[in-house]
């Protein structure tokens, strides 16, 4: 059996949001959204791994130590935060988002008996599950209309939206595998997910795709 933990604890992530600066006596007429994904090159010295497309998890990666009588094979500790900034350029306010993927290898921990290449795609899916919210969290930003007065707190609001979304898609992903266990619906999770990232988060059901649609 199978599982992944999700970060829930939100004081290890708001310090992230507080981090929006402009010059409030001049009143934007526009407001630009930026994204940006962190990028960090990988380092056995850094207990963050951040999510790289080109760089797969890793037995290696998971680190943890196995806590008595563990109730899974595995546990990988994933999740997404961001900063923001912002910057009034005349009439203009243009807002930049770092979006950050990563996974806590310290937290992350497998059984020995159960390093094997299925057991790694599970937790593979997991992390790319918490990368595709990210995605369906920009989203939902492009389309909600940003107000010059209170657009972080509007952009903290989609974010713990999105927080909760990923922990009920995580959640469910281990449910209708059975954490793995069940092949076939790991392979239609697998499916699924991929066909979100390659269209910036929206799923293949979202699409008019059939044969994805989950319960």
């Amino acid at each position: 059996m199978l599982s992944s933990l999700y970060i829930a604890l939100l004081w290890l992530i708001l310090p992230f949001h507080q981090h929006f600066r402009t010059d409030t006596a001049v009143k934007p007429a526009v407001i630009i959204l930026e994204f940006k994904d962190k990028q960090v090159k990988d380092s056995i010295n850094s207990d963050t791994l951040f999510y790289n497309s080109a760089r797969p998890l890793q037995w290696d990666d998971f680190q943890g130590q196995v806590p008595p009588n563990p109730k899974s094979a595995a546990v990988s500790y994933s999740s997404f935060a961001y900063e923001g900034n912002s910057r009034l350029q005349h009439d203009t306010l243009r807002i930049t988002l770092s979006i950050e993927v990563f996974l806590i290898k310290s937290a992350s921990w497998v059984l020995p008996s159960y390093r094997n290449s299925y057991a790694l795609a599970h937790e593979q899916i997991h992390f790319d599950i918490t990368k595709l919210v990210t995605e369906r969290f920009k989203q939902k930003l492009r389309q909600t209309p940003l107000n010059r007065d209170d657009y972080d707190s509007v952009i903290q609001y989609q974010y713990l939206e999105s927080f909760r979304e990923m922990n009920k898609l995580q959640y469910r992903f281990d449910e209708e595998t059975d954490h793995g266990l069940n092949r076939t619906e790991q392979m239609r999770w697998r499916d699924r997910v991929n066909v979100g990232l390659r269209n910036n988060g929206v799923l293949p059901e979202e699409l008019g795709i059939e044969g994805f649609y989950i319960r």
